[in-house]
């Protein structure tokens, strides 16, 4: 069981005490909060504030069907981006010390059509703690019995194309969210191997009331106000979750399932090999770490490995702490996985894909590499 699952205590656990104080001292010696500045700040209110502006457009109707639906694709890019850069952070107790402004901001996780107190339980939860672990981490069980993440799972013949078939599955995420996901997750007694708590009765109300409001700012109010029928109004609530999904599909996928990257088990007694710190640094990979526009989009999340190490810090100082922490991997001879662009990790998933696809045994903590 999860919960009885243990990290190694004593592998090269000096690695995240000399981390964690270096990390510290930078934000000492630079009289700095590890919580979001005005620059954070600015890019919040820019997503929140566009996607305010695209939503008010769309139900203007002042626009053609043509221009509706490019509007509904922005409307599902913004959407993402919120997830990434805003509610991410809140959710994580990363945007600011104070917990009633996390909280709130944690609340655009419903502008998304998603849920923030199961994403807590499933995300900040179970995958941060079991990443890439077969049978506890869910994040690497996409489409179960179709697309093959893991390499304990069993391998089926339509395996060998799933390189080619996963891709428009991941645009299919955001709906499975909005429609089913959340009431699943909810619902069920364990998420992977973690025994699910007892929800608050604020939490039932919350479920279904968000989801209900969510569906009528989004389905409702657009068949009230425009001059569309209702099946126009159907392909542009899919058009915009269809790209919301892709972008946020791609975007979690390319941290944790490319080439490097492992799957380590847990032996029979129910014990990791490696310390928690380490096991992150084996199961996480950064891509385009160089680039401004990756970090802008993905709020961090181009940069997991410091976000797994220091999920309460601010995804805007992780530019600043990339080197600390690969600099202290490299000194204590531990891996620091990178892609350098966002192709180049999105080509990586693929030829995963494609060797999780065939009859090729997989090592249990080895790189897919081979």
């Amino acid at each position: 069981m999860a919960n009885k699952l243990k990290f190694a205590t004593t592998n090269r656990s000096p690695f995240i005490t000399t981390l964690r104080g270096r990390v510290d001292a930078y934000f000492t010696q630079q009289n700095l909060s590890p919580h979001a500045n005005e620059a954070m700040w600015a890019k919040a209110l820019f997503f929140l504030l566009g996607y305010g502006l695209i939503y008010g457009l769309i139900l203007s109707n002042q626009f053609g069907t043509t221009a509706l639906l490019g509007l509904a694709v922005l409307l599902g890019v913004f959407a993402a981006c919120i997830g990434f850069n805003v509610s991410h952070d809140a959710l994580h107790g990363a945007f600011s010390a104070r917990p009633w402004v996390n909280k709130l901001l944690g609340s655009s996780f419903y502008l998304l059509g998603a849920n923030p107190y199961v994403w807590k339980i499933t995300h900040n939860i179970v995958h941060h703690t079991f990443t890439n672990i077969p049978g506890h981490d869910e994040d690497i069980e996409v489409a179960p019995g179709l697309v093959r993440l893991d390499p304990e799972q069993p391998l089926k013949p339509w395996h060998r194309y799933q390189h080619w078939y996963t891709f428009p599955l991941y645009a299919l995420a955001s709906l499975s969210w909005v429609l089913r996901k959340d009431y699943v997750k909810f619902f069920k007694d364990r998420i992977g191997q973690h025994d699910m708590p007892t929800h608050p009765r604020e939490e039932y109300v919350k479920l279904f009331l968000a989801k209900a409001l969510y569906y009528l700012f989004f389905l409702g109010l657009p068949f009230a106000l425009l001059s569309l029928s209702w099946w126009q109004i159907m392909v542009g609530f899919v058009v915009m979750h269809l790209a919301e999904g892709l972008v946020l599909g791609l975007v979690f996928q390319l941290a944790h399932t490319v080439e490097g990257t492992t799957f380590p088990l847990p032996n029979e007694e129910g014990k990791m090999t490696d310390s928690w710190a380490i096991h992150q640094l084996c199961t996480t990979a950064n891509f385009a770490p160089r680039s401004a526009l990756a970090a802008f989009i993905c709020g961090g999340l181009n940069r997991q490995i410091e976000h797994h190490l220091f999920p309460k810090i601010c995804h805007i100082h992780y530019p600043a702490i990339t080197a600390i922490v690969k600099h202290t991997a490299h000194e204590f001879g531990l891996p620091y996985l990178e892609n350098r662009s966002f192709g180049s990790a999105l080509y990586s998933h693929f030829r995963l894909l494609q060797k999780l696809g065939r009859p090729v045994p997989a090592e249990r903590r080895s790189p897919i590499d081979a």
